[in-house]
């Protein structure tokens, strides 16, 4: 997976810059490389950002090399996504979404 303009890879040292610090809500997906439906739902995560690029930020936090803020969110199965926004868990989402779902998810969150 090569790098995008619109999602960002964080972890747990800038976890907390990048998305609890934000003025924007983030959403967060939790993944791994070996994880099937985490790759799945990469185009569309690239998708959701790139259509509200400046409205929210789409992070994505691996979740084998940052341990802790993984354990930090209880995630226990990914994919996980997480909107956080003003430091706190707005929503929550396991397992794969379509892209439908997530631009639901997001539009209950951007003002």
């Amino acid at each position: 997976m090569g790098n995008s303009e619109y999602v960002k890879h964080v972890g747990d040292h800038n976890f907390s810059t990048l998305v609890l610090n934000s003025g924007k809500p983030s959403l967060v997906d939790f993944w791994a490389p070996w994880c099937g439906p985490c790759r799945a739902i990469g185009p569309i995560l690239e998708d959701v950002a790139a259509r509200y690029d400046g409205k929210v930020n789409v992070v994505k936090v691996n979740v084998d090399d940052n341990p802790a803020t993984a354990s930090q969110y209880g995630v226990r199965s990914i994919p996980t996504l997480l909107v956080i926004h003003g430091g706190k868990v707005q929503e929550t989402q396991i397992g794969l979404v379509s892209k439908q779902q997530l631009s639901s998810m997001i539009e209950r969150h951007v003002t």
